[in-house]
């Protein structure tokens, strides 16, 4: 029976106003009106101390890493939205990628949970690069320190406080066309790497 990807979006930011959390739902928006399975998750509801290896050994891994964990171990394609700080990735991203990271069940092969998935990034900034900095270290991040297959197209929204209309969607319709492609194609690669 074929498999239905199932796709998880999430941004690197729990601010309320965050322009990469409007393009996270935006992109979950444009999967589940494609008939694909869409789940929006925002990092503020997985709160996580920084991580330290004597924490981790005196306290073990946050419930909220577990949490996190096998939420992505239930989807098939991930899209996560980056802002870029300083021409990097947010401390919250990268804390949180550290964490899920050392969540690791007896017998289970290290990085098995993004090993096993398809990775695609994006990032909205207000700056007139679009975020794509950040987008440089958080491909290294997934694909080198953390073994992930991440999809080539990435999606960089400069000027992102006049790029969303009041619905949501992006004005520009070069990029939103854009978006959705790369959804599309972070549904296919899903399905590819699941056998389908």
């Amino acid at each position: 029976m074929p498999h239905n990807p199932k796709l998880l979006f999430f941004a690197g930011s729990a601010r309320e106003g965050s322009y990469n959390k409007r393009l996270a739902q935006l992109a979950a928006h444009i999967a589940d009106a494609n008939g694909l399975a869409a789940t929006f998750a925002d990092l503020g509801d997985y709160p996580m101390p920084i991580y330290d290896g004597d924490s981790e050994v005196r306290d073990g891994v946050p419930e909220n890493a577990r949490k996190l964990k096998a939420l992505i171990l239930v989807h098939d394609g991930v899209f996560i939205a980056a802002p870029e700080y300083n021409a990097s990735i947010t401390p919250l991203l990268k804390n949180t990628l550290d964490w899920v990271s050392r969540v690791r069940e007896e017998g289970e092969p290290t990085l098995q949970v993004f090993k096993t998935r398809v990775f695609a990034i994006g990032s909205a900034s207000p700056g007139r690069f679009g975020g794509v900095r950040g987008l440089i270290t958080l491909r290294q991040v997934l694909a080198v320190g953390l073994q992930a297959l991440v999809l080539p197209d990435q999606v960089s929204i400069p000027n992102a406080e006049r790029a969303f209309d009041e619905k949501g969607h992006l004005k520009d319709k070069a990029q939103q066309d854009h978006l959705k492609t790369v959804v599309s194609k972070l549904a296919r690669a899903a399905k590819v790497l699941n056998g389908q």
